[in-house]
């Protein structure tokens, strides 16, 4: 909670110094599992005065005959001047007298003390806790509080707990409290010497005790995990690390386990050869300068070894039962509360993923429908396992791996089996934008049926996420979906797929509590319209407008949406395109004040006597290429459909020019709004270049 917490406040503490007018250079963090501290560099030692005009009462209001009036009076009392301190201002509703007050500036010490307790009680904990009453929550009690400015103390108040200059260190490295006597660098130091480092500190002196520890095993490294160095960090104020050893007897049990148990158990890090076998050491971070007489080593090796023994034994207990005899233990098992069992589930996601594969098939590309039918049979199998409900985080991988180690079927011949196998493993995947997909095509469709599913389910049921509320995490699935459908490149839309999804509850016990299908479609759409929004400018990388300008055509195909974008990527930096995207939003702009209007344009544009040679020449245009654009955009040409759309330019440019749309004549006007209409839908066919940001591009 940390991290989390720590970026909020210094959020908090910019707007604060915002909101208050104080000016500042730098706010930076400094956090550890005793501390969240933030110090701001060059912050001004007080407001500036401001200046504020107040507007009274009318002229002939405040003053009459010559003499002020009650009102006059009662407003100069209201800003604490004199009758003849008031002004006389012009504004949008007359002449009104008004008053100019200057309010003086407070210290920014004063300022502080009184607001900084309102934004530490306001941080947002998942859990926090109170220990006395009346009583502030925090995650943990408030011990101490550090408030200074330079060498002044802040007298701010938490929770009962006054600010003073006074910390403390290391809690077994550091005796005693810590004097701070300044502010800023003064203060690192101070907790440098009392065994206390920053993050930055911290990570490289676990990576070079990582290192270090390592090296004495010949040919070993430690297995690079991101986010176990993160928690560990977060864990440590000065840290060191300890090798130690287990049994080689464990290794015959699979990695997957053995790294889970040492990684999210015991936060150790695994130490491989250089192939990437598991070797039998792993290294523990402590939160002290070492362990000389090895007690600590000894005892996490005890502890892992009854883990290991844990593990061992619940592996033996599983395989006394195949994975296909578990399959009607999962009617016991609870989806969800509305939707029924992971027994219902499995036969919704057998049925969506055997029309998926259908489609992919159609297309060309390689997959065995056969294969992900029965993975999609043994996907949730584990659920039911004794390794599973001790270490929840190998949902998936231990079914495949008990796939792989049992014979699921005699007839299967070996490479069939392994498939299964690698589909039902990777049927989590991708779990965030860095992690695999799927490495099969049978696992790629397993993961999108599952995923959609499960989507479909809640949405039907109206859990939709909503801000940072998505307790189902369907907005990481959602984010699945879109990755393996972009980078598969597979033939899927993403409407299609979520109807039949929601069909595969048809007829059940949850379909009385579905909301209609309009609000279904409708938050379905918006929602992977969100994903696909955010996996094309956060992943890939493309500028907002072009996504926008992608997007506004269609956002149901991502495949295509991928294409689209990377052909205007190409194209936005020429002078062609800026001029069309201009065009564009000033032909939307003469559409919508004609349809406000109630101006309609004619069903089709017509060469009439009045019509201009522009206009005549911008239709030429279309006649003639309009053809050849959609040819290419059936053929995801969109390059080569882009580069016709440019030669429309100097057409549009002298259209702009010398024609005037919104003219008297009824015939004309509508005549020129349909070539309008007619051109601008020619230019949406790939992206909506009207989205396109112009201004200040070169």
């Amino acid at each position: 909670m940390i991290e989390s917490a720590s970026q909020e406040l210094r959020e908090r503490v910019g707007a604060l110094l915002s909101r208050e007018r104080l000016s500042a250079d730098k706010i930076s963090n400094f956090d550890t599992p005793r501390r969240i501290a933030l110090q701001v560099a060059g912050i001004a030692t007080g407001q500036g005065d401001l200046s504020e005009q107040m507007i009274g009462p009318a002229v002939n209001v405040a003053y009459k005959d010559g003499q002020p009036t009650q009102a006059a009076h009662g407003f100069a009392k209201k800003t604490g001047l004199e009758i003849s301190q008031l002004e006389i201002v012009s504004t949008p509703k007359g002449d009104c007298i008004s008053a100019r007050i200057t309010k003086k500036g407070r210290g920014t010490a004063e300022i502080l003390a009184e607001t900084l307790p309102k934004e530490l009680a306001a941080i947002y904990w998942p859990k926090n806790m109170y220990w006395r009453k009346p009583a502030e929550r925090f995650v943990r009690p408030v011990r101490w509080i550090v408030a200074m400015l330079d060498e002044e103390l802040i007298p701010l108040e938490f929770d009962g707990i006054a600010a003073s200059n006074t910390s403390r260190g290391h809690r077994i490295l550091s005796q005693g409290n810590v004097t701070i006597l300044r502010a800023g660098a003064a203060y690192i130091e101070a907790l440098r010497e009392a065994k206390v480092l920053g993050r930055a500190e911290r990570e490289h002196q676990i990576r070079k005790a990582l290192d270090a520890a390592t090296r004495t095993i010949p040919g070993a490294r430690w297995r690079e995990d991101k986010a176990l160095l993160d928690t560990v960090v977060n864990l440590t104020e000065f840290p060191s690390v300890i090798l130690g050893s287990f049994d080689p007897e464990f290794l015959a049990l699979p990695g997957e386990v053995l790294v889970t148990v040492m990684r999210d158990h015991q936060k150790y890090f695994a130490v491989e050869d250089a192939s990437g076998k598991l070797l039998p050491h792993f290294l523990a971070v402590l939160n002290t300068d070492g362990d000389p007489q090895g007690l600590i080593r000894h005892g996490n090796e005890r502890v892992l070894r009854a883990r290991f023994n844990d593990a061992r034994f619940f592996w033996e207990t599983d395989q006394k039962r195949s994975l296909l005899d578990r399959l009607d233990l999962l009617r016991h098992v609870t989806f969800q509360k509305d939707l029924g069992t992971y027994y219902e589930k499995t036969q919704r996601v057998q049925r969506l993923c055997s029309w998926l594969s259908e489609i992919v098939k159609e297309s060309g590309m390689a997959v065995r429908p056969g294969v992900i039918h029965k993975a999609a049979a043994l996907a949730k199998a584990d659920l039911t396992t004794e390794l599973v409900k001790e270490f929840t985080e190998l949902q998936g991988i231990v079914g495949g791996l008990y796939a792989r180690a049992q014979e699921l079927d005699p007839t299967l011949p070996e490479a069939t089996r392994l498939a299964i196998a690698d589909a039902v493993y990777d049927q989590y995947k991708p779990e965030s934008a860095e992690d695999d997909l799927p490495r099969s095509m049978e696992g790629a469709v397993l993961s999108m049926g599952d995923k959609a599913d499960t989507i479909a389910g809640m949405f039907s049921l109206g859990l939709v996420p909503s801000g940072s509320k998505d307790p189902f995490a369907l907005r990481r699935q959602a984010n699945g979906v879109v990755r393996i459908i972009a980078e598969k490149k597979l033939p899927l839309r993403l409407s299609d797929m979520m109807r039949d999804a929601r069909a595969g509850y048809r007829r059940s016990q949850a379909e009385r509590k579905f909301v209609e299908h309009a609000r279904f479609d409708e938050s379905v759409r918006t929602f992977f319209r969100e994903r696909l929004e955010f996996y094309l400018k956060d992943v890939r990388g493309f500028a907002y407008d072009v996504v926008k300008a992608v997007l506004a055509t269609d956002a149901d195909d991502v495949v295509d949406a991928l294409a689209r974008a990377e052909a205007v990527k190409q194209v936005l930096h020429m002078p062609e395109f800026q001029a069309i995207g201009a065009a564009c939003k000033r032909i939307r702009n003469i559409l919508r004040q004609a349809e406000e209007k109630g101006i309609k344009p004619a069903r089709r544009f017509e060469s009439l006597a009045d019509s201009a040679p522009e206009e005549k020449n911008l239709a030429a245009y279309i006649e003639t290429s309009a053809p050849r654009i959609e040819a290419h955009r059936q053929k995801k040409e969109y390059g080569d459909a882009l580069m016709i759309l440019s030669a429309a330019r100097e057409r549009v440019d002298a259209f702009f020019d010398k024609v005037m749309v919104m003219v008297d004549n009824d015939r004309v006007r509508a005549n020129r709004l349909a070539l309008l209409e007619t051109l601008l839908k020619e230019f949406s066919t790939i992206a909506d270049f009207s989205e396109i940001v112009t201004e200040g591009k070169a």
